[in-house]
């Protein structure tokens, strides 16, 4: 079993902590560990996942600016999900507070924000495969497109 997983997963290392987060921007959740007295180990998810996914990251004004405590629902064929900014860490180490939703076939998805402000916010339409930064109040203020994925 751990062959399949590959090198990074089979080498031994003194290890101190761990985040989480979509570090090359292709739609899937790659793993950062903090190595002790070494350089940190990148296990990149490069799966050919030929299913769709968007990123999502906030900006609060009247809320925290990381709009931590926000929730964001992605309503997407009959499915919902649903996802909250959190201020979570490991030893020496933070994950990405951006959220990522999976929509499978989909390739749209409609977005309800809800921040810790008060404020209600709903993004219709919101285009797959792509990262969108939503400031609080102003809706999407930039996305990208990926060069790859």
């Amino acid at each position: 079993m751990i062959e399949e997983a590959g090198l990074g997963v089979a080498a031994a290392h003194c290890s101190r902590g761990c985040a989480f987060g979509d570090f090359d921007n292709e739609g899937d959740i790659d793993i950062l560990i903090v190595n002790l007295s070494e350089p940190p180990s990148l296990l990149g998810n490069d799966l050919s996942n030929r299913n769709h996914w968007l990123k999502v990251k906030l900006i609060g004004t009247k809320s925290n600016g990381s709009a931590i405590g926000a929730r964001v629902s992605a309503r997407y064929g009959q499915k919902i999900q649903a996802q909250e900014v959190l201020s979570q860490s490991s030893f020496y180490s933070a994950s990405d507070p951006s959220l990522h939703f999976g929509l499978g076939a989909e390739t749209a998805t409609d977005l309800e924000i809800r921040l810790p402000s008060g404020l209600r916010e709903t993004l219709k339409g919101v285009q797959a495969n792509q990262i969108v930064v939503v400031k609080e109040g102003m809706g999407i203020v930039t996305n990208k497109k990926p060069a790859k994925g």
